[in-house]
């Protein structure tokens, strides 16, 4: 039922500001502290979220490679965290990634059904870690983390669910760490100690 009922809409380099921020401002504090990269996509869905973030560390920070840049990847549905794994996309979802980005990242395939696909090559998908999690639960995981995302989930969410939810990721993130959420879900009158950066991005 849960794999049902959970909404699992997504694609490549979705809210593409989020990227633009990413390479412009967070990545170059990246370079310099010199010490690695650990970002969390909360409501990874299959997969497109996660794996877009590697591809874009891969360009813009490319000496590092697991384990110093890891990315892990959750969800609720295990269908599509199925998907994820496969890393095999139609065609017509990938198209939405430069053609440049397309060929160094992306090898040609077939959907289970025949359909052109592209399949994620596997070094990109090594700096990605897949799990099945709740968030209403608790976590297992530790932080702390320089990116936390978590985009057009909190829609679904109570006032109250939200709130606890950004105090919670606020406590996995290190000190200037990022969150990212949902262009249409800002964190107005929920109580937390992130500060604003622009919109849909947050910093502690």
């Amino acid at each position: 039922m849960v794999d049902v009922l959970t909404t699992n809409k997504t694609s490549f380099f979705r809210e593409a500001a989020h990227f633009d921020f990413l390479w412009e401002h967070v990545f170059p504090e990246i370079q310099e502290r010199g010490d690695g990269f650990r970002a969390w996509s909360a409501g990874c869905s299959s997969g497109e979220e996660p794996y877009s973030l590697a591809i874009l560390l891969r360009e813009g920070l490319p000496g590092l490679m697991p384990p110093d840049v890891r990315i892990l990847a959750t969800d609720l549905s295990s269908i599509v965290l199925d998907r994820a794994r496969r890393a095999v996309y139609p065609a017509r979802v990938v198209e939405s990634v430069p053609p440049e980005l397309r060929g160094r990242y992306f090898r040609p395939a077939r959907t289970a059904d025949g359909e052109p696909a592209f399949e994620v090559e596997p070094v990109t998908r090594s700096f990605v870690t897949l799990a099945r999690l709740n968030l209403m639960a608790p976590w297992p995981m530790r932080g702390p983390f320089d990116l936390i995302l978590c985009r057009n989930v909190m829609i679904y969410f109570d006032r109250e669910t939200r709130e606890r939810l950004v105090q919670r990721f606020s406590a996995l993130l290190r000190p200037g760490g990022f969150l990212f959420v949902g262009h249409s879900e800002g964190l107005a009158n929920l109580d937390h100690d992130l500060h604003y950066v622009q919109p849909a991005v947050y910093r502690k």
